[in-house]
C-alpha cells in the first residue's frame, strides 16, 4: 500500500460543507471531549508508521493543533475536519464543572458508497470514537466523589493483591466506581476482566472505552446465550469471548494468582455441561442476583465457595429500594403522556421487587392487582389491601389494565393467553424473561418500532401490545438505571463481601454462603457508616479525602 498526501482544499468550510466543495462523502461524525491532539493521536496510533505523521496534509489552528487532516489511503482520498461543538446535557449522572469542551470530527471520504472502506480508514473511526466515547478524568472524579461509602471501605481491609478479578455486569457508572475500588483493594488493573451482560444502558459504550483505557479487558458476555435467546451469530460471539476468559484465567493460575468471579446472572459459576461457556475452573464467586442463584442451583453443587450477595441484608434491606425506585423512574419517564391516576395496573410478582413496585405504583393512585403464584406472597399483598390474583389470565379476566409488569424473572405469558391481553395494553418488564414470549419472537409480529419506548406488537386475536424497552429490564434500557449514590453502599457491601471471601476462601465449604456475607458487613460497619453518612442529622463527611487526593492515580485514567 503506498501513502500518497492528499492536499485539503483551502476554504472548504467544515463539517458536512466540505462535501459539496470537494466531493467528498461523510462517513461518520463524532461529537465528544475529543481535542485536536487527541484526534491527531487517535490517527497516527490507527495508521502506525506506514502513514507517518510528515506525510499527512494538515490545516492547523492558532493553537498550532489540526483544523484539518488530508490522507491518501488506499487510492482513496480521507479527511478528517474538527470544529468546537456546542455544549450539551452532561453526560454523566452527576455535572462536571467546567463542563469538557466538546468538538466535532467528521471523517470524509471519496470512496463511491457500496465500496467497502480500506481498514485503516474504518480504525481511524474507531480510534476517534473510542476517544470520544470515553469518561473523561474529571467525570470519573464525579463517578468516585459521589460514592463516599465506597471510597471510605475501599481503604478498609485485607489486601487482594494475589487475585485476578472476572467481572460481570451492567455498564454504569457505579461499575466504574466499583471496579477502581477493586483496584484500590490490591487487583492490579491487569488482571481486570469486565464483560457486560448486554442491557443497552445508556452509558455502556463509554464505560467499556474507559475500561479499555484503564488496561482492563473489556467483552460482551450476554444472558441470552445461555437462556438460548440470542442469534447464532451472537452465540458464536460469546463463545469467542468465553474462550478468551479461559485463557484469561488460566494465565493468571500460571501467574500464581487465584482468580474471583463477581457475576450478575450466574453465567460463569454454572458447574461444567453443555451450556457451560467458561470452562476454566475458577477459585470463589460472588453471585449478585436471585436469577443468578437459580442457575447455580440448577445444576451440581458448585465446587467452590459461591458469596451470596443477592439475598443478603444488604441487597434486600437497602439495595431493592433504590432497584424500585429506578424502575418506577424510567417508568414515567418513558410515559410522558400517560395518565396514571386512577387507572389499572396488573403487577406480576409481589416479591422483592415486585412488593416495593406495586407499592410505589398505588401511591401514584394507580389501582393495583397483585400476581403471584405463592399463597403466602398473595396473602401479604391482599392484607396490604391490594387485589389479588394467583395467575394473570385470571386478573386479566377480572379487569383491563392499562399497564402490565412483571419483576419475576419467568415468561408470565404462554400463547393462548394473549387474546386476554386489553388492546393497547402496555407491558413492563423489569426482569429478562417477564415478557421474552414477544421479545423472542414467541407469538405476535412486531409492527412498530417505537424510537426510545419499544415495539408494538399485532397479537395473533387482532390487538396491539406495546412491549416497552428490549424485553430485558426495563429500569436498564437507555438509561444509567440507579444514581450512583444510590448504590453506593451495595458496591462498598459487595467489597467487603469480596475481600472476605479472598480471605477465607481455602477454609469455606463448597456451595452458597448467605450468613458469612451478612456478618462481614455488619462487622465492618458498613450501615452505622450508611447511617451516619445518608440517614442522621449532621452526616458524617467522609468525602475530605476525594475526588482529587484519593482518585489520584486511582480514578484518573
Amino acid at each position: 500500500m503506498t501513502t500518497d498526501v492528499e492536499a485539503a482544499a483551502p476554504g472548504t468550510g467544515r463539517g458536512d460543507d466540505a462535501a459539496a466543495f470537494t466531493g467528498l462523502r461523510l462517513i461518520e461524525a463524532v461529537t465528544g471531549p475529543v481535542s485536536p491532539a487527541d484526534v491527531r493521536d487517535a490517527v497516527s496510533e490507527a495508521l502506525g508508521p506506514q502513514f507517518p505523521a510528515a506525510a499527512w496534509h494538515t490545516l492547523d489552528g492558532p493553537d498550532g493543533l489540526p483544523r484539518a487532516i488530508g490522507i491518501r489511503i488506499a487510492g482513496h482520498r480521507v479527511h478528517l475536519d474538527l470544529e468546537p461543538a456546542a455544549p450539551a446535557r452532561h453526560r454523566t449522572l452527576d455535572p462536571v464543572v467546567p463542563e469538557p469542551a466538546l468538538w466535532r470530527t467528521a471523517v470524509l471520504t471519496d470512496a463511491p458508497t457500496g465500496v467497502a472502506l480500506p481498514e485503516p480508514v474504518r480504525e481511524i473511526v474507531t480510534a476517534v470514537r473510542e476517544r470520544a466515547d470515553r469518561l473523561t478524568r474529571e467525570e470519573v472524579d464525579a463517578v468516585w466523589s459521589a460514592m463516599p461509602l465506597l471510597r471510605h471501605f475501599a481503604d478498609q481491609g485485607p489486601v487482594v493483591g494475589d487475585w485476578a478479578l472476572v467481572f460481570r455486569d451492567h455498564y454504569v457508572e457505579n461499575s466504574v466506581g466499583f471496579l477502581l475500588a477493586a483496584e484500590r483493594a490490591g487487583i492490579p488493573r491487569e488482571w481486570i476482566y469486565s464483560l457486560a451482560k448486554g442491557d443497552r444502558t445508556a452509558g455502556r459504550h463509554r464505560v467499556h472505552a474507559w475500561f479499555r483505557a484503564r488496561g482492563y479487558r473489556s467483552a460482551l458476555l450476554d444472558n441470552s446465550v445461555i437462556d438460548g435467546t440470542a442469534p447464532g451469530q451472537e452465540v458464536a460471539a460469546a463463545r469467542r469471548v468465553a474462550a478468551d476468559v479461559d485463557r484469561f484465567i488460566a494465565a493468571a493460575h500460571r501467574a500464581g494468582r487465584r482468580v474471583l468471579v463477581i457475576d450478575d446472572g450466574g453465567l460463569l459459576a454454572r458447574s461444567a455441561g453443555p451450556t457451560r461457556l467458561v470452562s476454566e475452573p475458577v477459585d470463589a464467586v460472588v453471585e449478585l442476583t436471585v436469577s443468578g442463584l437459580k442457575r447455580i442451583g440448577a445444576g451440581p453443587l458448585p465446587s467452590v465457595p459461591v458469596f451470596n450477595v443477592a439475598r443478603s441484608q444488604l441487597k434486600s434491606l437497602l439495595s431493592y429500594e433504590e432497584i424500585a425506585d429506578s424502575c418506577l423512574r424510567r417508568l414515567r419517564e418513558m410515559l410522558p403522556g400517560q395518565k396514571f391516576i386512577g387507572r389499572r395496573v396488573v403487577a406480576v410478582g409481589f416479591g422483592t421487587l415486585g412488593a416495593r413496585l406495586a407499592r410505589r405504583l398505588r401511591s401514584l393512585g394507580c389501582r393495583v392487582t397483585v400476581v403471584d403464584q405463592d399463597t403466602l406472597a398473595l396473602i401479604q399483598a391482599a392484607e396490604q389491601g391490594f387485589e389479588t390474583e394467583p395467575t394473570l389470565p385470571a386478573a386479566l379476566r377480572r379487569c383491563r389494565p392499562f399497564l402490565v409488569t412483571g419483576s419475576t424473572g419467568e415468561p408470565l405469558l404462554r400463547p393462548e393467553e394473549l387474546p386476554l391481553l386489553p388492546d393497547g395494553v402496555l407491558l413492563a418488564g423489569f426482569a429478562t424473561k417477564d415478557f421474552s414470549l414477544l421479545s423472542t419472537g414467541g407469538a405476535g409480529a412486531p409492527e412498530h418500532t417505537l424510537t426510545g419506548v419499544g415495539v408494538r406488537y399485532r397479537l395473533p386475536g387482532g390487538g396491539r401490545a406495546t412491549l416497552l424497552g428490549d424485553g430485558r429490564s426495563l429500569n436498564l434500557f437507555e438509561y444509567e438505571g440507579i444514581p450512583n449514590s444510590g448504590y453506593d453502599a451495595y458496591r462498598a457491601g459487595t467489597l467487603i463481601a469480596v475481600r472476605e471471601l479472598c480471605r477465607r476462601a481455602d477454609e469455606l465449604a463448597p456451595g452458597v454462603h448467605v450468613r458469612e456475607v451478612d456478618e462481614a458487613v455488619r462487622a465492618a460497619g458498613l450501615f452505622e457508616t450508611y447511617y451516619d453518612t445518608y440517614v442522621a442529622e449532621a452526616p458524617a463527611d467522609l468525602t475530605r479525602d476525594a475526588p482529587h487526593a484519593a482518585a489520584e492515580g486511582q480514578a484518573r485514567p
